[in-house]
């Protein structure tokens, strides 16, 4: 069985959980007996697919060839993509996202859909009327041999937004490649207790009512700072915001690799996710991974993700979510507590079992 991915997610970031699953997903399947992948990519900034050894017969540009250039990188590899499209020399294809441009190419090969979450189908002010995600979601969701959801909460959402047929939906949850890595020198000083945030915040990310909140912490704790990696530079809304709250020197940002990140988890006094929304959470099993104790929403998937190794708020709620930090905080035996439970539901995820699962549902379509 040979499985043909497209150029799509490895244009568009450099580094995310979206290509951070293909690329997995493919690596799993390169040792595995059955299954052969190919990918319709010429050239790639991203990560995960172009620094890694097992990729090498990709001939893919260098990273530091193509810096700025990111525009080009969609209609070359695109072009690519349609010829191994009209090549028909694969059993199933798996888009990386959603442009339907292959569904002209396709014929009657079939292919299976990922769907990551329903942000924009859920928040459609955020999004720019001319976006065509959602439509080009549905009209894809529609048409594919079979769905995969990363989480049962996404499957639901499938099947009430969209009205989906719930049979056509299968959930394959996804994993980590997070780990400590001992022998990793951080050069970053960092302060020495603080929470940390993880990934973008505007929006549904909640990062203005979480920040409301832990500033009366901040305030009765000289020590404690706010911590968080990724999501950009602070921009002079979030700035106002701090100097409004007069917490601007307690709150850092950084942007990291996976290992520095480890060990920004490592030595949180915990992690807080106060999404309104997620479709799985990734976070949530990197902060496992990396024993840090989670504080998080009790919204969408994140329950479904994080078991009884959080300690849950209503994000909607300061008051909320105020306390569930602080109890957390103030608590050291309940963070260690909270960090067993993590590395134990932690077992239950692996980029293996997600591969073979999704075989499975390869497997069913090719028959």
């Amino acid at each position: 069985m040979k499985i043909l991915y497209d150029y799509q997610i490895f244009s568009a970031q450099k580094y995310g959980g979206i290509s951070r699953y293909f690329y997995e997903l493919i690596n799993e399947y390169h040792s595995l007996e059955k299954i052969t992948t190919d990918i319709s990519l010429v050239f790639s900034n991203n990560h995960y697919i172009s620094n890694r050894k097992h990729t090498k017969h990709l001939n893919l540009l260098p990273n530091k060839e193509f810096r700025g250039k990111h525009r080009l990188l969609s209609p070359i590899n695109k072009i690519d993509a349609i010829k191994k499209l009209k090549l028909k020399n694969y059993d199933l294809f798996h888009p990386t996202y959603y442009d339907p441009y292959f569904l002209k190419y396709i014929g009657n090969k079939p292919f299976v859909l990922t769907v990551y979450d329903m942000t924009h189908e859920k928040f459609t002010e955020l999004f720019s009327k001319n976006d065509l995600t959602t439509k080009h979601k549905k009209l894809l969701a529609e048409k594919a041999s079979k769905i995969i959801a990363i989480s049962q909460s996404t499957k639901n959402d499938l099947v009430e937004l969209f009205d989906i047929d719930a049979k056509k939906i299968e959930v394959v949850h996804l994993a980590t490649s997070m780990e400590i890595d001992n022998d990793f020198k951080l050069e970053i000083e960092l302060p020495k207790r603080y929470i940390l945030f993880v990934g973008l915040r505007q929006g549904y990310k909640n990062f203005e009512l979480f920040i409301e909140a832990v500033s009366q912490l901040l305030h009765k704790e000289n020590d404690l700072f706010i911590v968080c990696v990724g999501g950009s530079k602070f921009n002079h809304i979030e700035i106002n915001l701090f100097n409004k709250l007069n917490i601007k020197d307690k709150v850092l940002q950084f942007d990291l690799d996976d290992s520095s990140m480890s060990q920004f988890y490592n030595r949180a006094l915990l992690f807080v996710f106060p999404s309104l929304y997620e479709g799985f959470g990734i976070p949530i099993l990197e902060s496992f991974a990396c024993r840090c104790p989670l504080v998080c929403s009790n919204t969408s998937s994140l329950p479904e993700v994080a078991g009884n190794a959080a300690e849950y708020f209503d994000p909607s709620s300061k008051t909320s979510i105020y306390n569930a930090i602080e109890n957390v905080l103030l608590n050291e035996n309940y963070r260690q507590e909270l960090v067993y439970r993590g590395r134990e539901i932690l077992k239950n995820f692996s980029w293996e079992k997600t591969a073979l699962e999704t075989k499975k549902v390869y497997e069913g379509v090719v028959k």
